[in-house]
């Protein structure tokens, strides 16, 4: 009689296992992307395990891993500026991240106290091409750099449009930059060409001179 009773037990504990299983699978679908049956002729989807939150995500084509994604030594030059700078003329030198989210940040080679970080997001608007919308939000002009702190300026707006080598160690493009003061009137509008190398383990610091 003990036995049977242990056995209706370990069955009532099996089907209720069952039950709870049944009803976070529809969940986890939806939630966490696991594919639990394909459907015909879909495609599969691959998967990245989040140790530190415990759960399956789904890796999509938006999060995917572009040959864009990583550090740039990169060079911004004025060329074709009617009565502005000539062409030739060095606008800025700096280090810039493309991340894989899709958004980018930038070590600007103007002086630190007059504000040399500044921040964007992109996107590929075709082979090999990258369109990145960036902002530097305010800081200050170079009129006492490097000895002192300039002048208060308003945010850059700067534009840049790039294509990928084959190779994916260098882009090329062009750029638009527009410069505003505290109060949102166009102060300065340069166009040029930019151009940028990938940094990888085996850059040095004469690689970026």
């Amino acid at each position: 009689m003990q036995g049977m009773k242990s056995a209706w037990k370990t069955s009532g504990a099996i089907v209720a296992l069952a039950v709870v299983v049944g009803m976070w699978m529809p969940a986890a679908r939806a939630d966490c992307g696991i594919h639990w049956k394909a459907k015909p002729g879909a495609a599969v989807v691959p998967q990245a395990w989040r140790g530190e939150l415990g759960y399956v995500l789904p890796i999509s084509e938006d999060f995917s891993s572009d040959s864009i994604v990583g550090m740039w030594h990169v060079t911004f030059t004025a060329k074709g500026n009617e009565g502005g700078p000539p062409d030739g003329t060095p606008i800025d030198n700096a280090i810039v991240v493309w991340h894989r989210d899709k958004t980018e940040i930038m070590n600007s080679g103007r002086p630190p106290q007059d504000g040399n970080f500044c921040m964007g997001v992109w996107e590929k608007v075709g082979e090999s091409k990258y369109k990145l919308n960036h902002f530097a939000w305010g800081g200050n002009d170079t009129t006492n750099a490097p000895g002192g702190i300039g002048n208060p300026m308003g945010p850059t707006h700067i534009v840049t449009e790039v294509r990928l080598s084959a190779d994916g160690k260098h882009y090329t493009g062009k750029f638009t930059l527009d410069a505003y003061d505290t109060s949102g009137n166009l102060a300065v509008h340069i166009v040029g060409v930019v151009a940028g190398t990938r940094i990888t383990m085996e850059t040095t610091v004469g690689d970026l001179l």
